[in-house]
């Protein structure tokens, strides 16, 4: 089943509660009604907005990690079975052309004395 639709559902859900909730507290200050919809009041329509944003950042984290899943499996196996740590060539490359730098500032250094 797609995931997605349904993380789309909750932020219109919630989007559509906060601003049906605004709208009540808009009525509520600006007259002496203080509307219900079923029974829900204005801050009723402001926490089923938090509580429909919490599902939907919790099935969105579920999709990344369940997407993502292998790839964390075979970084914890090469880090706990023993595996070799080398750096990744980039930063073998940038540490050695901050070595030569270095060494290089050592050299002008010295033939400055």
């Amino acid at each position: 089943m797609p995931i997605l639709p349904l993380i789309d559902l909750l932020i219109l859900l919630s989007t559509a509660s906060l601003l049906v909730g605004f709208a009540l507290k808009a009525i509520d200050i600006t007259t002496r009604y203080s509307p219900t919809i079923l029974g829900f009041s204005s801050l009723d329509f402001v926490i089923i907005t938090g509580i429909c944003m919490g599902l939907a950042l919790v099935l969105a984290a579920r999709s990344w990690v369940k997407l993502h899943e292998d790839e964390i499996r075979t970084r914890r196996s090469h880090s706990i079975g023993g595996g070799s740590r080398r750096l990744p060539q980039t930063l073998v490359d940038a540490e050695d052309a901050e070595q030569r730098a270095f060494e290089a500032a050592e050299a002008a250094r010295a033939q400055m004395r």
